[in-house]
């Protein structure tokens, strides 16, 4: 039987986006939104996050800075009982034509094959246009949520399956 899948954007979705966040001193998590990835686990979809870190090509920080945030959001999530079956992330500057930036779809494409999801049943959860533009080239339901960047970024012309407030109100969407 194939895996139902809840693919999130990090910064702007599950914590406030302070443009390029990397230092766990600025980790903050939006209200509800820990409860709400339980109850999405609780209802038997695997958890992954799907982040551009551009600020590591842009210089702005490390790649050691982003993996020691990434290690402390996880870290935080398992002591509310949450498991992120994986994190991946785009590394490079936007001007650079890699294929792994969303809103290229490579990056949860990739998982999808990994971990035998069932496109159907799962959903891409973001704030931004890219979000909803690698979603749905991956063939998955998609969510913009008016936190962060609201899909205010205008960069694709693009329209979400659903839209709704926050992260914690994602859930009776999907359940």
């Amino acid at each position: 039987m194939k895996n139902s899948a809840i693919f999130l954007d990090r910064d702007g979705v599950i914590n406030v986006d302070k443009d390029y966040v990397y230092r766990i001193e600025d980790l903050e998590f939006y209200k509800g939104s820990i409860e709400t990835l339980k109850k999405l686990q609780e209802k038997g979809f695997l958890l992954f996050i799907v982040t551009n870190q551009s600020g590591i090509g842009r210089g702005y920080y490390k790649k050691e800075d982003y993996l020691n945030l990434k290690k402390e959001i996880h870290k935080r999530l398992e002591k509310n009982g949450i498991k992120i079956q994986e994190e991946v992330y785009c590394p490079h500057h936007p001007k650079i034509n890699c294929d792994c930036r969303k809103p290229s779809s490579k990056m949860i494409i990739d998982l999808i094959k990994k971990y035998d999801i069932d496109k159907e049943s799962s959903y891409m959860i973001g704030d931004k246009t890219s979000d909803i533009k690698a979603g749905q080239g991956a063939g998955i339901k998609t969510i913009l949520v008016k936190t962060g960047k609201a899909g205010q970024d205008g960069k694709y012309d693009v329209k979400a399956d659903y839209e709704c407030e926050d992260l914690n109100l994602v859930w009776k969407i999907i359940v």
